[in-house]
């Protein structure tokens, strides 16, 4: 299999978007709707993986000019194939177009060890956020470990 990550306009990809993190974020963690759809989606820079040969939307991440990283979800049927790193990836290329000198993301602690391995590293304390405990992780960019894919066909 292959996948395509582009970066898209939420004002023309949002139908799509929506349906991603609607299936991951909404019905799958039960986060209420409102709370996963805020206003940043308005002026974020978004990606959206497809499958090449569907064409089929199967992921999604977004990242703020303050250097927010968040939003990544991919279809549960597709996450044993990387392509949480290949969205990661696209996003750092994005963050270093904007020229950001330093990202972070709010990760589930369950996912802490996930951005460890790209040397992200935890600051500040834990929080309680739509239920769920997060503690914020940040990485000077240029400190970031190469995202490796290795995707089988």
């Amino acid at each position: 299999m292959s996948y395509t990550v582009s970066k898209v306009q939420w004002e023309q990809a949002a139908p799509l978007l929506k349906n991603v993190r609607e299936q991951v974020f909404v019905y799958e963690k039960r986060i209420p709707k409102n709370v996963e759809f805020d206003r940043k989606d308005h002026y974020a820079c978004h990606v959206l993986a497809c499958d090449d040969e569907t064409k089929e939307p199967i992921g999604t991440g977004r990242i703020l000019g303050s250097g927010e990283i968040s939003r990544i979800a991919v279809l549960r049927r597709h996450r044993k194939e990387q392509i949480d790193k290949l969205i990661l990836r696209s996003l750092l290329e994005i963050a270093q177009d904007m020229g950001l000198k330093e990202i972070f993301i709010y990760s589930p602690l369950d996912a802490i060890q996930y951005f460890q391995q790209f040397n992200f590293r935890t600051s500040e304390a834990v929080f309680m956020e739509a239920g769920l405990p997060k503690q914020k992780m940040t990485c000077p960019l240029h400190k970031v470990k190469p995202v490796k894919c290795y995707l089988s066909h």
